[in-house]
């Protein structure tokens, strides 16, 4: 009990730094917002009364203290390029964004964790030679040239995957209510809709994976190498334990809690990148949507972007702290 109070105490810290950082983003951006939002042709009365109603001639203090209020009551402000509450936005562009990073961590996970572990338990031999070798190339490889690249490929030229968007012509007019499309077809039977949509996520998640899987598969095996030079793997093989039983047994629960710290904050990483991906495969999302923001200078939406994002990046680290209790049997002996 005293580690979840101690784990949910940091993450509201957490929360009120990113906060504070949000806020000072917003005052530090060059340019009045007041001009901004009133458009070129305002006069200065419009430009004051925008300054007034949205609060710049109040103290620095009052303005922090009005910023948090709205934020309590889920208010992040209203866009100046949509005109819509910059939450509805947010409802509407995160679930295309999220489901394309759960994809790609999925990904990530059922390649990094499983050839991790395999290259540490044949280290030195030409297995584990090319696995760092593809570990090496995807490491080096940029999120925008993956995507360049299979777009063009897989896409393209063989026409195996479809190169753009979140669902084929066919079933454009298809909204599902959660925005999700692979869980709406799910849940609604729609099995055509769940392919389809799985389909277009195919090659817009491996692009985004590719980098942060080379790096998980690095962190992996070094943590694995680490544990098989143990002693209780050298006296588990003396009463002749089978190789399977010691790897899956032994060394991958006590290996993977760098990996799993790894993987929580790659979720939050991966949903900054969503930007590059988006853009390429013409994908809705709140990267796209922070793109639009900041060439229209809209600074309450590039600021409720970056809350966003934080918030995730907080939650994943917290769920991957929560799992490395329960995985880790001495932390609750301890408490």
């Amino acid at each position: 009990m005293h580690y979840f109070l101690q784990r949910f105490v940091f993450s509201i810290l957490s929360l009120l730094i990113l906060t504070v950082i949000t806020f000072l983003l917003s005052q530090v951006v060059p340019g009045d917002p007041a001009i901004v939002a009133a458009g070129p042709n305002a006069g200065a009365e419009k430009i004051e009364l925008l300054r007034s109603e949205m609060g710049l001639d109040k103290p620095l203090s009052q303005q922090f203290l009005i910023y948090v209020g709205k934020l309590a009551q889920g208010d992040l402000g209203k866009s100046w390029f949509t005109h819509q509450p910059i939450l509805d936005d947010l409802v509407r562009e995160l679930p295309p964004s999220l489901e394309l990073v759960i994809i790609a961590m999925l990904i990530n996970l059922v390649i990094s964790l499983p050839l991790g572990l395999f290259s540490a338990r044949y280290n030195d031999t030409r297995f584990d030679s090319a696995v760092r070798l593809f570990a090496m190339i995807g490491a080096g490889l940029p999120i925008f040239w993956t995507a360049l690249i299979l777009q063009n490929v897989i896409g393209g030229e063989l026409q195996l995957l479809p190169i753009a968007g979140r669902l084929s012509f066919e079933h454009r007019t298809f909204e599902g209510f959660t925005g999700f499309f692979l869980l709406d077809g799910f849940i609604l039977g729609r099995l055509d809709i769940f392919f389809d949509a799985l389909k277009h996520l195919i090659l817009p998640a491996f692009s985004l994976s590719l980098l942060f899987t080379a790096v998980g598969l690095r962190i992996t095996r070094t943590a694995m190498i680490s544990e098989f030079q143990k002693d209780y793997v050298l006296l588990a093989r003396t009463k002749a334990a089978s190789e399977t039983r010691i790897m899956f047994k032994h060394v991958f629960p006590n290996g993977a809690p760098p990996s799993l710290t790894v993987f929580g904050m790659q979720f939050g990483w991966m949903l900054g990148a969503t930007v590059l991906v988006e853009e390429i495969y013409g994908r809705p999302g709140i990267g796209r949507y922070a793109v639009k923001a900041v060439t229209q200078s809209d600074i309450h939406a590039v600021v409720a972007v970056v809350l966003v994002v934080g918030v995730v990046f907080l939650l994943a680290n917290l769920i991957v702290d929560l799992l490395l209790y329960f995985l880790n049997p001495r932390g609750r002996m301890n408490e």
